[in-house]
């Protein structure tokens, strides 16, 4: 070791000395000496590798406490950050899909700060179901005999399988045999429940007579998926949930509907591209139905499967249900946002869901235009601010064809280059709240659907 390094490591404060600064010690006392001695000890690790392989001390050796509160609120920051998302998705898989509204948040809390009748019966001071509530809940809005909760859609359909058609054959469309996010797929959810899959039809045609001709003493279901995250247009043919169920009648065997991003209300009221409803298909003679709960229905993640009561008890009586089962939190959220369906005038403005959805382009332009004198001093040096018309998604595998016309704020570097669009993307991306855009067609765009704190944004990008 050379006598410059020797000197440069002697200047290391022992950690026992630094906990009896008067500027460390009120964070000893506040976090505890385990914690601050862990990061101290951190931070001089940083310290003896900058002299090893710089030959120097770090610029913020010079001021210990202040590298400590830095090194703290780096180790405390959480995981899960709030963002901007204006990236032009509503319902962003990335970004935690849904909101919950203010009365799903309100119970949430409840039922996190104390002892809940989760499976507690009341009227008998016995075990109840942990479904129940909600599963009443659901039977009123869908129609429904019964119902069962589980953690996401895919498990509500891995459920279903396993419960109805174990070790037999279930018939779905090729059309339908669809890939949804993170690679999971149809068929290989047909494997890990012990089904056998038999395809009728071809990619773009299923007729009713594939199903009838694929019948055999095996087959244990019938079941059609909701192709809600592709379109296959022109020359094309479907069988209808009807259809298939009158089938399934005749014939002894259950049908099923995956809907994926089911949604509770007629979206073609609300000026949205129609989605195909749980209580129509029930109406309609399907026995059982799974969708989610954070899509479209604006809830907390959950897979809820409703139909008739007989095959829902097969579904609770799996041993899959209780792993799959959901806590507390899930159903405080979930039994909050179903309340607010109870009321369907005021849906739009209290499930953000559907408020989000429903913004008149012309509101968010307005935004636009209040937003861009207030940003333009801060970047006008460097890019060209312009608020434009743009279109935005519903996202999560919703509706994919289907656009709603939207406003956003866009960034153009004025030296033309895409690395400084990165740059400031980046940029964005690294503040306390991050700020989520998506570039295109030359520029960095802010699309304000999804925007309703407009004064948080000037202050994160004023910054």
């Amino acid at each position: 070791m050379s006598t410059e390094s020797h000197l440069l490591y002697s200047q290391l404060p022992a950690i026992d000395r630094l906990l009896r600064e008067p500027a460390i010690e009120p964070l000893v006392a506040q976090h505890g000496q385990t914690l601050i001695s862990e990061l101290l000890r951190r931070l001089q690790a940083q310290a003896r590798d900058a002299i090893q392989q710089q030959q120097r001390l770090p610029a913020w050796c010079a001021d210990w406490p202040l590298a400590l509160r830095a090194e703290l609120a780096r180790q405390q920051r959480p995981a899960l950050l709030p963002v901007f998302n204006l990236s032009g998705t509503v319902l962003h898989t990335n970004l935690g899909r849904a909101l919950l509204a203010q009365p799903a948040i309100a119970s949430v809390a409840d039922a996190m700060g104390a002892a809940v009748t989760l499976e507690y019966d009341l009227d008998g001071a016995g075990r109840g179901h942990r479904d129940r509530a909600v599963a009443d809940l659901l039977c009123r809005l869908t129609g429904a005999e019964d119902a069962c909760i589980v953690n996401n859609n895919a498990a509500a359909v891995l459920l279903m399988l396993a419960a109805v058609a174990p070790g037999k054959q279930v018939v779905v469309s090729r059309g339908e045999l669809v890939e949804i996010g993170g690679a999971f797929r149809i068929p290989d959810v047909m494997r890990q429940a012990g089904c056998q899959l038999v395809e009728v039809g071809t990619t773009n045609r299923t007729h009713l007579k594939d199903y009838r001709n694929a019948i055999g003493e095996q087959t244990g279901l019938l079941m059609k998926v909701h192709t809600s995250n592709y379109s296959i247009q022109g020359f094309t043919a479907a069988v209808d949930e009807a259809a298939l169920a009158q089938l399934g009648a005749e014939q002894g065997i259950p049908t099923a509907t995956d809907l994926g991003s089911g949604s509770l209300i007629d979206m073609a009221q609300y000026g949205l591209p129609a989605e195909p409803m749980p209580q129509r298909l029930l109406a309609a003679g399907v026995d059982l139905v799974t969708f989610s709960g954070d899509k479209l229905l604006g809830g907390p993640q959950a897979g809820i499967i409703v139909g008739k009561k007989a095959l829902i008890a097969r579904l609770q009586q799996h041993p899959l249900k209780r792993a799959l089962r959901v806590g507390k939190i899930t159903l405080a959220a979930l039994e909050a946002t179903l309340r607010l369906y109870l009321q369907p005038e005021l849906l739009a403005q209290r499930l953000p869901t559907l408020r989000l959805l429903t913004r008149p382009q012309r509101a968010m332009q307005d935004m636009a235009e209040r937003l861009l004198p207030a940003l333009a001093p801060r970047y006008g040096e460097h890019f060209q601010l312009r608020a434009e018309a743009c279109w935005s998604q519903i996202g999560s595998g919703s509706l994919p064809v289907d656009r709603l016309p939207s406003y956003a704020l866009t960034f153009t570097p004025l030296d033309g280059r895409g690395a400084t669009l990165e740059a400031l993307a980046e940029r964005w991306r690294r503040l306390p709240q991050p700020v989520i855009g998506r570039i295109g067609e030359g520029r960095l765009w802010l699309d304000l659907r999804c925007l309703e704190q407009e004064g948080a944004l000037i202050e994160a990008l004023s910054a």
